[in-house]
């Protein structure tokens, strides 16, 4: 299956993509504002025959939801609503860290890796999510 990951933000969209043998995850692109984020989400969908979506749910430490997360749902019901596919959530709670080391161990400061840490965040997100999907079909074995 092909899944496309969403580091969701008012201010900034980060997306992600796996191939259909869910080998390799690639961050796609960060898309910014609102305006244009459905449409261009479900333009992905058909262009890349992407069969599910994972949004990324920031929880606090606690595992409680905050306002963020409130935000996230709210807009997975949009994209529900405007897609015909399923969508996920994953936890999402160091997803920006670790994309801020990734980058940074590529030598990728905060001015040189530009708008790509969110796409990058939507990249870990996917890796978490088809790594705990691959652990919940090992364990049916």
């Amino acid at each position: 299956m092909r899944y496309l990951a969403i580091d969701y933000g008012t201010r900034r969209t980060g997306l992600a993509i796996c191939d259909p043998q869910e080998k390799i995850v690639s961050p796609l692109e960060v898309v910014r504002g609102q305006k244009s984020l459905l449409g261009r989400i479900a333009r992905i969908v058909q262009e890349r025959q992407v069969d599910a979506v994972v949004v990324g749910l920031p929880l606090n430490m606690d595992d409680s939801e905050g306002p963020q997360a409130r935000l996230v749902r709210q807009f997975a019901g949009k994209l529900k609503a405007h897609l015909d596919i399923p969508v996920y959530f994953e936890d999402e709670r160091l997803s920006s860290f670790a994309a801020r080391q990734e980058l940074a161990s590529a030598g990728l400061g905060k001015s040189k890796a530009g708008g790509r840490l969110d796409a990058v965040a939507a990249a870990e997100i996917l890796e978490a999510f088809l790594e705990r999907k691959g652990r919940l079909r090992r364990s049916d074995l």
